[in-house]
């Protein structure tokens, strides 16, 4: 198998088009056409990583954290970045970072958190907006239904947990074909009425691309009519945070000490208790302090998250519970995931869970 294909096992989870723009999720360095001997799963990518990975003989290290973020203008060695980036080339090893596009699934980075604290009941906290559309075209009302049909197997017509999602409206469609067309119906030169079906779905803007395809190659007419909505609408399946419940409430110190465990962490800061007992949780995997309006708009009794500034501490006024845990420990469940991925259908080779410590940060 070759590097790639996992590649695509993965961003079929998680979309790259769903990273931020600031972001560089995917291949940082090496070749995806080479034939995969290990892969060595990791949070961060470290000369000590790098230094496992060869001695375990993986040429492919799947990272949370994208080893390159900024601009890399010459590579000499004089950070680790740079390093990495030696060692991995002189060793014929590919790395390849999946970040804020498995932070923004509903089954993804803050998912795998809840779950681990026996949360139900979850949604996404900030479900993000601005990646639907909505096409609508017209189709006689003899094809409508095959036409429908294609635009179900493209990927369109999801709605939530509901698939094959349109809405039609009959109506009449009027044209005339001009010299050198060939039409379905009627004449050249002669105004034609035919009854159409106004079809309506919802599709991914991603997908928007293979769904047109689609449309154009099943569509009866020479010249289909279309239109392409762009929506507001929020898509619950991708964003980030997740909000659930605890079966049972928890008195406050009792849950912070078990997330405490949970996590395996040195310390946890948080804002004063507020004598209430836990129910309702939110939480987001990594950096997410600014979405603690969110967590109190939609009644928390405690927003978890990490790298939370000093007067960050002073928005719960005295309406959450703010738990700010560590940035690594927050993601650190995220190693389970790609291993899931990986493995599941590619048992012809090994597949490591680092056993570095690349947490930059210590506790004493």
């Amino acid at each position: 198998m070759k590097i790639k294909e996992i590649a695509k096992e993965i961003e079929a989870f998680a979309p790259l088009a769903y990273q931020e723009d600031y972001d560089n999720s995917g291949f940082q360095v090496g070749s995806p056409d080479d034939e995969i001997k290990g892969v060595l799963i990791t949070i961060d990518v470290t000369e000590s990583v790098i230094d496992e990975a060869i001695e375990k003989q993986c040429n492919l290290i799947i990272a949370h954290h994208p080893l390159i973020f900024g601009k890399v203008k010459k590579i000499i060695g004089r950070n680790s970045v740079e390093r990495c980036i030696i060692k991995a080339i002189k060793n014929d090893i590919t790395i390849y970072a999946c970040h804020t596009n498995i932070d923004k699934m509903s089954n993804g980075v803050s998912a795998r958190f809840a779950q681990k604290l026996g949360l139900v009941n979850c949604h996404t906290l900030v479900a993000e907006s601005g990646l639907l559309e909505k096409l609508v075209t017209f189709v006689p009302q003899q094809q409508a239904e095959h036409v429908r049909q294609t635009l179900y197997s493209a990927g369109a017509g999801h709605i939530g947990n509901y698939d094959h999602c349109s809405y039609n409206i009959d109506g009449k469609g009027t044209f005339r074909a001009s010299n050198g067309c060939n039409p379905f119906v009627g004449e050249i030169g002669e105004d034609h009425t035919e009854p159409e079906t106004r079809i309506e779905v919802i599709l991914k803007k991603k997908d928007e691309h293979r769904i047109i395809e689609a449309l154009l190659a099943n569509h009866p007419y020479e010249e289909p009519a279309y239109d392409i909505f762009e929506l507001k609408n929020r898509y619950e399946s991708v964003g980030l945070g997740t909000i659930g419940e605890l079966e049972n409430e928890e008195d406050e110190k009792e849950f912070l000490l078990r997330l405490k465990k949970t996590i395996d962490m040195g310390g946890i800061r948080h804002t004063e208790l507020l004598g209430k007992k836990i129910k309702r949780v939110a939480l987001c995997g990594g950096s997410g302090a600014e979405f603690l309006q969110d967590a109190i708009g939609q009644g928390a009794d405690i927003y978890i998250s990490c790298d939370f500034k000093y007067h960050q501490f002073f928005d719960a006024e005295k309406k959450i519970l703010i738990a700010d845990v560590g940035h690594f420990e927050s993601e650190r469940f995220t190693k389970e995931i790609f291993f899931e991925i990986v493995s599941k259908n590619n048992p012809k080779f090994a597949v490591y869970i680092s056993s570095c410590k690349t947490n930059p940060i210590n506790y004493i």
